[in-house]
């Protein structure tokens, strides 16, 4: 398994370029996820120009592999993003707030797995949907049949209330008239 660990007490001042492959183990290892697959390339460049004071800049590309909301099946989602953070040296770690990560002076090292993994996972739209036209057309047909069905008890329900009569609530109705 490859280490994702920043080793903050040995690296010297200057600039550094590490690379990381991230793929679908790297998503499942914490656990329920909805990446199936992946194949990310990561690269970070640190600077590090001021003692216990890193400057992280990360460059994600690649894709992962997702259930389509609509269909269902697997659908490949492109990943192009990147994400800068400072990380400093202090009491106790804190990331409340934007673009800055404080972490105990006695850490040796960073785990960038979280960073890295919560970066990517950001990436996915609420709404993720294969192409109008590509989807399963099995699962597309069943949708139609249900949308059909759905729609025809809709319009019943409509005409109902547009004569100020909600059959969903005649059984209610009922029970009422009978205690009287």
């Amino acid at each position: 398994m490859a280490s994702y660990k920043l080793s903050l007490s040995g690296l010297p001042f200057g600039s550094h370029q590490f690379n990381y492959h991230l793929n679908g183990d790297f998503f499942t290892e914490i656990g329920e996820c909805e990446v199936c697959g992946a194949s990310v390339d990561a690269l970070l460049r640190v600077k590090h120009e001021h003692e216990g004071i890193y400057e992280l800049h990360f460059d994600f590309s690649g894709t992962l592999l997702i259930p389509c909301d609509r269909c269902l099946d697997e659908m490949e989602l492109p990943v192009s993003t990147s994400w800068e953070v400072q990380v400093k040296s202090g009491e106790r770690y804190d990331d409340s707030h934007d673009g800055v990560i404080e972490v105990p002076a006695s850490l040796r090292e960073l785990d960038l797995q979280p960073l890295m993994r919560d970066t990517v996972l950001l990436t996915i739209p609420i709404m993720h949907t294969h192409p109008e036209g590509q989807c399963n057309p099995e699962m597309m047909e069943q949708l139609a049949a249900h949308e059909a069905i759905e729609g025809g008890d809709e319009e019943e329900n409509d005409k109902h209330s547009a004569q100020g009569n909600d059959p969903r609530w005649d059984a209610l109705r009922q029970l009422l008239d009978k205690k009287q």
